[in-house]
């Protein structure tokens, strides 16, 4: 096999095929823990600035594939592109976080949809690009968009919630009128992975972030039937491309999820048992988790410990995608990261 041969070794599990080696990356892999990353921003001057200009979206996405040589690449940018090019408002505070403006469906349309999301296919294959001219020859590109529901989470609320109450009691007092957002949801997110793959992404994954606010009735209608949905509407245009769905703190409602949904991997999140996740999910599809971002933070015995058990657990007989449960905490320690890879990169399949 040639260097521009080589192996990509996420796509292979997910394929159903052995790996070279155990794949792994990090969720919020590019940001604000990578010194880089912060000088970019300063200069930027706000998150938008970057996510929507292809030049510096592209080089954060390549920021950590430097340093850390992960197997994946995930585009920078952020779920919150579908509002807003929906045309809702939207802006993140420093310190607070992305802010929406007033929810409205009836404002909501498709007339600035492509001109707002093109910069996002544009970093796609600009990032394609450079993965090929640096030599990144085994790093699989990922898109990825926010669930409906969770999307629809933060529209409601106009930002971020620690109970989600306004959406939740719209989805329940108006379940017509909220079917009618999810399904809006349903077409424009499965549009944008759509084009993020004609644009060169080679996996997409889907973040239903809020998943675990739902009791079981509700799941299955907001967060397994949407998603169900765009698995279809994505499958038939690109029936080869593998879909990851990551449905947080979902318990044991992940199996239902998966039979439900027919993705082609799911990620986990620390809560769930790691042993639990290989006798009742990796039979079934291959698994992506679940370090719990904060023994990362930590580091130490803590994190060899906990490596370990995600390692050994995980790495036995199913597919398998080392990650994190969520997203790397921005006061991570460098020294933290490179001590986990090297663990992941030496374990013996």
């Amino acid at each position: 096999m040639t260097i521009m041969e080589k192996k990509k070794n996420m796509l292979a599990v997910l394929n159903g095929e052995r790996p070279d080696h155990i794949p792994f990356w990090f969720m919020r892999q590019a940001g604000r823990y990578l010194p880089e990353y912060r000088e970019l921003r300063a200069k930027a001057g706000g998150f938008l600035n970057m996510a929507y200009n292809p030049d510096l979206a592209s080089e954060i996405t390549m920021q950590p594939i430097r340093r850390f040589d992960m197997d994946a690449a995930i585009i920078f940018s952020d779920i919150l592109t579908i509002p807003h090019a929906l045309g809702q408002d939207l802006k993140f505070v420093t310190g607070e976080g992305p802010k929406l403006g007033a929810y409205d469906l009836k404002s909501l349309n498709f007339s600035k949809f492509e001109q707002t999301l093109t910069p996002v296919y544009d970093a796609l294959s600009k990032t394609k690009s450079m993965l090929s001219d640096e030599g990144y020859h085994g790093t699989t590109l990922i898109g990825f968009c926010g669930a409906p529901w969770t999307v629809a989470c933060y529209m409601v609320e106009g930002g971020g919630s620690k109970d989600w109450l306004s959406v939740k009691k719209l989805s329940y007092s108006d379940p017509k009128g909220f079917a009618e957002l999810i399904d809006l949801l349903v077409e424009s997110s499965a549009k944008y992975l759509i084009n993020q793959i004609s644009a060169g992404a080679e996996v997409v994954q889907i973040f239903d972030s809020w998943a675990g606010a739902l009791d079981t009735q509700s799941f299955r209608k907001w967060s397994i039937e949407p998603t169900k949905k765009m698995v279809e509407l994505i499958r038939a245009v690109h029936p080869d491309t593998p879909i990851i769905g990551f449905p947080r703190c979902a318990g044991q409602k992940y199996l239902d999820y998966v039979q439900g949904t027919g993705v082609t991997a799911v990620g986990i999140d620390p809560s769930l048992d790691s042993i639990w996740a290989a006798e009742n999910i990796q039979p079934l599809v291959p698994v992506q988790g679940n370090l719990d971002p904060i023994a990362l933070l930590a580091g130490g015995d803590a994190l060899t410990s906990a490596a370990e058990k995600v390692l050994g657990d995980l790495s036995k007989d199913g597919g398998f995608i080392f990650n994190l449960g969520h997203g790397i905490n921005k006061d991570t320690p460098i020294p933290h990261v490179e001590h986990l890879v090297k663990m992941i990169k030496d374990y013996k399949l």
